[in-house]
C-alpha cells in the first residue's frame, strides 16, 4: 500500500455515485470517504458523514459551520495527502481546510455538466491544484481545466 492517503469527498446522491467510481484507488492508495448524511444513508465502515447543506435553506449558513467543524474533525483525525471531489457543495469546507494545510486539492466536475458550471466548481477552481472536466465545451468557462473526456 502506496504512503499515500487520499480523502474521496462529495454531496449525496450524484455526486457520490461518481466519487464510487473512484474507489478503484484502493488498490493503490489507502483512500477514506465523506458524503453527507441524508434521510436514506446506510452506515457504511469507512465512511464519514457530514451534515447535509441546502444553499436555498434559512440556515444554510449554521449548517456550512456544522460542516466545516465536522470536516476539520475528520480531517484531523484522518490528516490526508490528497482530496478529490467531484462535488458539491459540502465539499467547500474540506476544501479550505485542504488548501490552509497545504494539501493537493483535485476537483472533478460533474459528467452532468455539459456547458455550464456548478456553482462549487467556479468557486474552487481558483485555488484547487488539478480540476478536470469531462466535457471540451467547459474549457470555455475553465480554460486551464483538464479535459479527459468521460472518467467514469
Amino acid at each position: 500500500m502506496c504512503s499515500k492517503k487520499i480523502c474521496l469527498i462529495s454531496s449525496s446522491g450524484g455526486h457520490f455515485e461518481q466519487l464510487l467510481t473512484l474507489k478503484k484507488l484502493k488498490k493503490n492508495f489507502d483512500i477514506y470517504v465523506v458524503t453527507e448524511k441524508t434521510d436514506y444513508f446506510e452506515k457504511t465502515k469507512g465512511v464519514y458523514y457530514i451534515q447535509q447543506v441546502n444553499r436555498r435553506e434559512k440556515i444554510f449558513l449554521f449548517r456550512m459551520v456544522i460542516v466545516f467543524f465536522q470536516s476539520l474533525r475528520i480531517f484531523i483525525k484522518e490528516k490526508p495527502d490528497v482530496i478529490i471531489s467531484t462535488g458539491a457543495l459540502s465539499v467547500i469546507p474540506t476544501f479550505l481546510i485542504g488548501k490552509l494545510f497545504g494539501k493537493k486539492l483535485i476537483f472533478i466536475e460533474s459528467f452532468a455538466k455539459i456547458s455550464t458550471p456548478t456553482l462549487t466548481g467556479k468557486f474552487v477552481y481558483r485555488f484547487v491544484d488539478k480540476f478536470f472536466i469531462q466535457w471540451a465545451e467547459l474549457k470555455k468557462i475553465y480554460p486551464d481545466a483538464i479535459c479527459l473526456g468521460s472518467i467514469y
